[in-house]
């Protein structure tokens, strides 16, 4: 039992690790306390923006993450030609924990953090208690003290739910994945030749 426990702490630990070496280059630093649930991949000023409205314990947004998105990053956010915006749109309880969890990873680990969430999502999602989310939290670099601190942050979680309200009230996002392109939205987890055929006409 304990060598298993160890090759799943040693793949963990590498998949973070290799993680923070393919999002860093592409993400942003938050530059306030008040921006932090505001998280984008790409150049600000790319002629095509994606927000992406997810929840970390969606199966569909995981799919999207794991599938969907590298393609999605090679082909138009390395290119300049799109900007992509994650929003939080928690579904329930867990998933609001996730959220919390990853925004105090801290900016270098965030999309790191948040893609082992989703590549390891059967093993927490629906969990007894919240034991395999904090073992994940532990191998991103998290002591207990500040995990505890994170999960106890009344005001970051109200400012999470509160992206979800804007979303409900601005967008009418009702599930997830939800992505807004040029005011259109989209619900489902497209395929990279689903966004092709929206991104494209834009960038042309």
């Amino acid at each position: 039992m304990k060598s298993v426990v160890l090759r799943l702490a040693t793949s963990l630990v590498a998949v973070i690790g290799f993680w923070m070496l393919v999002w860093l280059p592409l993400a942003e630093t938050e530059t306030s306390a008040a921006e932090r649930v505001e998280k984008a991949l790409g150049d600000p000023n790319a002629p095509v923006t994606i927000i992406e409205y997810s929840s970390l314990t969606c199966p569909h947004c995981a799919h999207f993450h794991i599938d969907t998105l590298p393609a999605l990053k090679e082909r138009y956010i390395q290119t300049g030609e799109v900007r992509l915006v994650f929003r939080d749109f928690p579904l329930n309880q867990r998933a609001l924990e996730a959220a919390v969890l990853a925004h105090c990873s801290g900016p270098d680990r965030y999309y790191g953090f948040i893609d082992v969430l989703f590549k390891q999502q059967a093993s927490w999602a629906t969990a007894e208690g919240l034991g395999p989310l904090r073992q994940i939290g532990r191998l991103a670099g998290l002591s207990e003290e500040e995990m505890d601190a994170c999960l106890a942050d009344q005001a970051l979680a109200d400012s999470i739910l509160q992206v979800r309200l804007e979303a409900q009230e601005t967008y009418e996002v009702n599930s997830t994945p939800s992505f807004v392109i040029d005011d259109e939205v989209i619900a489902g987890a497209l395929g990279i030749d689903e966004f092709a055929e929206i991104i494209d006409p834009l960038v042309d």
